[in-house]
């Protein structure tokens, strides 16, 4: 594995941590700036929405450049946004550059997920995906904690600049290592597809099960997590314990991308099949023991496994499957599906528990979220087996 690879993880880790950190630092920020904390609220909800929209529209403006340029610019870009963060007085500029640092973050993702298939041949693009995702399960396990003990130490302006500071050290060394590693396909040409016809990777059935499965299996995973916290509260009866719980999530969710990685390659498709059903299975037995602080622990790390497990080998499903037509929006495909699941499910699931007043009412929801990605695999699946005989019959014909 090349070590850009790895080094790309590092500028993951800061941009997972800047996406999950605010929820750290929601106390601190809204009286420094002047607004209520509702309002303050809007710094992570509009990051989602520049994630969702981010990563298409940056891979076709920087789709023709060579990798090295348009990564190290998102990189960049990103770095800049924390700088502007860190020393901003008023709240429209601080959600401004949180807008900016999502759309640099999609762009890095979607350019990343798509140059993978040439850093590390075909062979390998499971296991290049893994360590790349990991970089997001390491910050939830070690960086957004830090993040938020560093913001009540020195306040929330310190993590900012702690962001800016790592994204700033790994640009360099992403630069001059994609000079190196990226060789075939770095310069455009002019034999590349245009953007019509990469587009029409969409009407694909394999590119199409893949993206709807991401869209379901993120947003089960997101309508779960973001209800732990308040979970463990009503099962522990207190606070105390939700640190423990959600670094427990971020624990698995390593292993699981880690695990998986090593074996995408070779068993994608029944990784993707029997970690769908497994999942379902995961969320209603989440449910069912939510009252339960030990069980709540235990389901915790689970989850997080086989949600990170099956989430990151369907990245490599979408990149994989649509490279060949769409090289330049094929991780920006990965990348979209899975912040759209990442709204969608926190959404969905706020809906519901406001209904019920019941917060467990989310894994419930992830459950259901579970059981049509299964369907969507399944049909799939069925699809897939039915091609080559309906081949031979028109064939025959």
């Amino acid at each position: 594995m090349p070590v850009v690879v790895f080094v790309l993880a590092v500028a993951v880790f800061a941009q997972g941590t800047s996406e999950f950190m605010v929820s750290g630092l929601l106390e601190q920020i809204p009286g420094d700036v002047g607004v209520s904390l509702g309002t303050a609220g809007l710094l992570t909800s509009l990051f989602a929405a520049g994630m969702v929209l981010g990563a298409p529209v940056m891979a076709m403006a920087a789709g023709r450049l060579p990798v090295r340029y348009s990564v190290a610019a998102f990189l960049g870009l990103f770095c800049a946004a924390h700088v502007v963060g860190a020393v901003a007085t008023g709240f429209g500029v601080l959600l401004v550059t949180r807008v900016v640092a999502a759309v640099a973050n999609a762009g890095f993702l979607a350019i990343v997920l798509a140059a993978l298939p040439r850093l590390v041949g075909p062979a390998v693009i499971g296991r290049a995906t893994s360590v790349v995702v990991s970089g997001v399960t390491v910050a939830c396990i070690a960086g957004v904690p830090a993040g938020t003990l560093l913001g009540q130490v020195w306040g929330w302006r310190s993590t900012f600049w702690a962001v800016a500071v790592i994204s700033a050290a790994v640009l360099v060394p992403v630069w001059v290592m994609l000079g190196r590693d990226v060789r075939d396909g770095d310069q455009p040409d002019g034999q590349a597809p245009s953007m019509r016809r990469e587009w029409s990777v969409v009407r694909q059935r394999p590119v199409q099960v893949a993206v709807v499965a991401g869209v379901l299996v993120n947003a089960a995973t997101f309508a779960g997590f973001t209800y732990l916290g308040t979970i463990t509260v009503g099962a522990s009866g207190g606070a105390r314990w939700v640190p423990l719980v959600l670094a427990l999530f971020g624990i698995g969710s390593f292993a699981g991308v880690t695990l998986t990685g090593r074996y995408s390659d070779s068993h994608r498709r029944r990784i993707i099949t029997a970690g769908t059903v497994v999942f379902v299975g995961v969320w209603l037995l989440a449910a069912l023991t939510a009252h339960t602080l030990i069980a709540v622990m235990v389901m915790s790390v689970v989850a997080g496994a086989v949600a990170f497990g099956v989430g990151s080998t369907l990245i490599a499903t979408i990149v994989q499957t649509a490279a060949p037509t769409a090289p330049r929006i094929a991780g920006a495909l990965a990348t979209t599906a899975f912040n759209i699941g990442a709204v969608l499910g926190p959404v969905t699931a706020g809906l519901a528990v406001d209904y019920t007043d019941h917060p467990a009412t989310a894994w419930w929801c992830s459950a259901v979220f579970t059981t049509a990605a299964v369907g969507v695999v399944m049909t799939g699946h069925r699809r897939r087996i039915a091609s080559p005989v309906e081949q031979m019959r028109a064939d025959a014909r």
